[in-house]
């Protein structure tokens, strides 16, 4: 009798990770949109006051070289240079009175600019 061996699966583990309010607050965004994208893109692109800021849109599709991972159902696609600089980093949604938005987490961040919006590595 043959024995036979099943590949071993490894699951993609992704760069960033959106908290449920992130993702929640997406889908409702996404859900407004017409025709609904395929997915949000997140990435690193240069400029701001630090070399770098955060890029968040909706895309109808993962390009050549992005990595595209799902997140409770939410398809999320980012490109292989964003890849390095969004290792651990995790991205909130808040509520507070003095505002709402996106917040990332980088721990690889290792200065920001005065405003907030953009950092060095």
């Amino acid at each position: 009798m043959a024995t036979t061996t099943v590949p071993e699966v490894t699951k993609k583990t992704p760069p960033v990770t959106l908290t449920a309010s992130a993702v929640a607050k997406v889908k409702e965004i996404m859900a407004q949109q017409t025709p609904v994208p395929a997915g949000l893109r997140i990435g690193v692109v240069g400029g701001g006051c630090s070399g770098f800021s955060y890029s968040m849109q909706f895309d109808n599709g993962a390009g050549m070289m992005d990595k595209t991972f799902d997140m409770d159902g939410l398809k999320v696609f980012v490109d292989a240079t964003s890849v390095m600089y969004l290792n651990g980093c995790i991205v909130d949604y808040v509520e507070t009175l003095e505002g709402a938005g996106f917040k990332f987490e980088n721990p690889n961040v290792k200065s920001t600019c005065g405003c907030g919006s953009s950092f060095s590595v």
